[in-house]
């Protein structure tokens, strides 16, 4: 049905690591930065810093595509995380609680998890070479 866009699935994939990796590193940096945007008021320690923390290495390494698949398995347990206890506990339905982002972001990383770093990443070379992407594994 879509086969026009077939050639451009391997570009396709990679610009959504690229943008949603650097979207996750805003996350963090906002957090132990307070920048792009201000820390959140009142945020307990383990939130700015631990989390905060993952967020700007998990969120770096998948935009640049290096140790991808155990970057973002570890960003989607930190999302699952941040779902349950910031937003788990106001409802089930994230569309009532305010915790889409952190489901998307989950299962965004499950997927990138899965997938690998694709091109256009730092472990390119080594996918191509007939290695796994995500490191030693």
């Amino acid at each position: 049905m879509a086969q026009f866009m077939k050639p451009y699935e391997g570009p396709t994939y990679a610009l959504m690591r690229i943008i949603v990796g650097l979207l996750f590193f805003a996350h963090g940096t906002s957090k132990v930065l307070g920048f792009p945007a201000p820390a959140p008021e009142q945020a307990p320690f383990f939130v700015i810093w631990i989390a905060g923390g993952l967020e700007c290495i998990g969120g770096g390494l998948i935009a640049v595509g290096l140790w991808t698949r155990w970057a973002a398995f570890i960003s989607a347990g930190l999302m699952a995380a941040a779902y349950w206890l910031a937003h788990g506990t106001n409802g089930f339905f994230p569309i009532n609680n305010g915790g889409e982002l952190a489901v998307l972001y989950c299962f965004v990383f499950l997927y990138i998890s899965s997938r690998g770093s694709g091109p256009w990443a730092l472990e390119a070379p080594a996918e191509r070479g007939g290695q796994q992407s995500g490191g030693a594994q």
